[in-house]
């Protein structure tokens, strides 16, 4: 079953104010919403990738599923994000992970049962999970901010056009949109 993208910007800010007191969590919404990172990839950055990073650097992550690599300007909620998470963790070494819980390193069952909570306790009802947050980042990027297509095909790393619609599953809403422009 597919999961959904946030499409509701206001309930995007309930849930990073329902998450403000816990800076792992906030952290890891804030990066999966704006990064468009695949959960094993989130999961997968260390300290060191991003303990120095500033308003506009670039993180560059290899895919694990695709083996591409992939680099990411960070905005400045990322960056804020960041920098308020790395302050508990600065005695922790550079070589390990950023994402980590009582048991070590977050997996991606962990962050899709985190979504579904955050979503839950948001009030949204539907299918979410970890892919939601990556899904959340194209939805706006193509709606809020009307990017275009073949630019988020490219950011996704997709291999067609047609791929990354199917992917956002916003084009028959944009179908049935254009006919109701008038001549």
């Amino acid at each position: 079953m597919k999961v959904e993208p946030i499409r509701n910007l206001a309930v995007i800010q309930r849930i990073k104010r329902n998450l403000s007191d816990n800076l792992r969590d906030i952290c890891l919404f804030t990066l999966g919403i704006n990064t468009a990172f695949r959960a094993n990839d989130l999961l997968s950055i260390k300290i060191g990738d991003v303990r120095y990073l500033q308003l506009g650097d670039s993180i560059e992550i290899k895919e694990k599923k695709t083996r591409k690599h992939r680099i990411v300007t960070l905005n400045a909620s990322c960056i804020n994000s960041l920098q308020k998470y790395l302050n508990i963790k600065m005695d922790q070494d550079d070589s390990e992970y950023l994402f980590t819980g009582q048991r070590g390193v977050l997996n991606v069952c962990t962050l899709n049962r985190m979504v579904k909570k955050w979503c839950v306790n948001a009030g949204l009802k539907g299918n979410y999970g970890s892919h939601s947050l990556r899904k959340t980042w194209g939805y706006h990027q193509r709606v809020t901010f009307n990017s275009d297509i073949p630019c988020l095909m490219l950011a996704y790393n997709h291999a067609s056009q047609r791929q990354t619609l199917d992917y956002l599953g916003i084009q028959s809403e944009e179908i049935k949109a254009i006919y109701m422009n008038e001549i």
